[in-house]
């Protein structure tokens, strides 16, 4: 019979190494659950027995007992290996992390690890990570009252759901505690989410420069995670360049950052954050990249090398995920990142402090002569005036008409109307379908 030494498996070749029999009990509890060690063993495998006395069990038992916590109630009996006496140990546990004289330790191999502070953090949230999640949990002070039956009848069509009435539509969806909403419906569904969650918020912001020295805008908005997404994808395609190319007889807008790339980010930043942290999504856009920070570092051991060069996904909240699938914002496969890299492969991730963070580098631009800057800013004033002049003319004019009528692109009416609002020239009255607009005189 050879003897090895393994994973779950430790030799010691005497009690006088019990102390480091202690570390590898615990080393292996916190890997594998279950064991076996034998005194009287060398590392080599070679059978040298071992002195028993009648205290000798004892000991061992009550070093075990006094050095381990939790506590653990090993099997110790002395065995007969090749007509040598040997203790033999066999111990189980099922309440890691195992500490031993104040550390934990993890098997690797046939080596004993200390683990670090934040592996340490992982494995207890592992552990705990189905009671601890934050989606799963009921809302205290949200009643059925407090979700929207237009927001729940948007998601029942757009996930191809039969819609009956909101209880049975969450029910369905695993969504209600009881009679309570769990967090997940009230983020999602709810009337006014930041009612409940005060970091149901969406923070953007534009610097001159390259750091955060200078800001020259800044915009807070507070709602539902899909409202906050949109409002997300909107300021950035506003704060960006926009270029174009034509395809036949179209123009086609292109940003210099591509839209499905950032859009995938700004959806994983909603879907993964840790919505403990007090902080809300961030959007900073800078001179010479744009950044979408999340609150809560990347879950469940992974690391940023690891979700570049694999399709791996640990998912914080499930609940939350689980809803963004039905209406294909996310990917069981947690392709994400891939998708990311495959449009945009200067892209970057980083961790810091409590954040994690993606970065997109805006494409360079030359400088526009100040005849060319003149002559773009009296363009921008043409297309003003004639789209007031259509509004006024049929208040219930369509952006797509106006588009059509004047020769801008869609994207490019869009924002001319943001413009217009924002200097006080317009006001939309009423919904997109069915309103009108009122341009207002000075």
């Amino acid at each position: 019979m050879q003897f090895k030494e393994s994973e779950t498996i430790e030799f010691k070749k005497s009690t006088s190494e019990l102390e480091e029999a202690v570390v590898s009990i615990a080393s292996i509890l916190n890997k594998h659950g279950k064991g076996t060690l034998y005194f009287g063993i060398k590392d080599d495998g070679t059978v040298i027995g071992q002195q028993v006395g009648k205290e000798t069990l004892r000991d061992v038992s009550r070093k075990i007992a006094e050095r381990i916590e939790p506590k653990i109630f090993p099997r110790i009996k002395t065995t007969k290996i090749y007509g040598k006496t040997c203790i033999k140990v066999d111990f189980k546990g099922a309440h890691a992390p195992y500490f031993a004289y104040g550390r934990v330790y993890m098997r690797v191999a046939d080596a004993n690890r200390q683990l670090s502070a934040r592996e340490l953090e992982q494995m207890i949230l592992h552990k705990n990570k189905d009671s601890l999640r934050w989606d799963t949990e009921p809302c205290a002070q949200a009643n059925l009252s407090d979700i929207s039956v237009h927001k729940i009848k948007t998601f029942t069509i757009a996930s191809s759901l039969s819609y009956d009435s909101v209880r049975n539509v969450l029910a369905k969806l695993k969504l209600l505690s009881g009679s309570k909403p769990r967090n997940a419906a009230v983020l999602l569904f709810g009337k006014k989410p930041e009612d409940m969650f005060f970091n149901a918020r969406l923070r953007c912001a534009v610097f001159s420069g390259t750091n955060t020295a200078y800001i020259t805008d800044m915009k807070d908005y507070s709602g539902d995670a899909f409202y906050l997404i949109e409002k997300a994808q909107e300021y950035i395609l506003e704060k960006i360049n926009i270029g174009m190319r034509i395809e036949g007889l179209r123009r086609i807008d292109v940003p210099e950052i591509d839209r499905e790339a950032f859009r995938e980010a700004i959806i994983n930043a909603f879907c993964h954050r840790d919505y403990r942290e007090p902080d809300s999504v961030n959007i900073a856009v800078f001179k010479d990249h744009v950044e979408i920070r999340s609150p809560g570092l990347l879950y469940g051991g992974l690391t940023i090398q690891q979700i570049r060069s694999k399709i791996v996904s640990e998912r914080r909240n499930e609940l939350i995920a689980d809803m963004f699938h039905r209406i294909h914002f996310v990917e069981r496969w947690g392709r994400g990142i891939k998708l990311i890299l495959d449009k945009e492969p200067t892209a970057e991730f980083m961790e810091i402090g409590t954040h994690f963070i993606t970065v997109f580098k805006r494409k360079a631009q030359t400088t526009i002569p100040p005849t060319a800057e003149k002559s773009r800013e009296k363009g921008k004033e043409k297309s003003k005036e004639k789209i007031l002049r259509l509004m006024a003319e049929n208040s219930a004019i369509t952006t797509q008409e106006i588009a059509a009528t004047i020769g801008l692109s869609l994207a490019g009416v869009e924002k001319v109307i943001r413009v217009l609002k924002q200097e006080k020239r317009l006001r939309r009255i009423g919904p997109d379908k069915g309103g009108y607009w009122e341009v207002i005189k000075k």
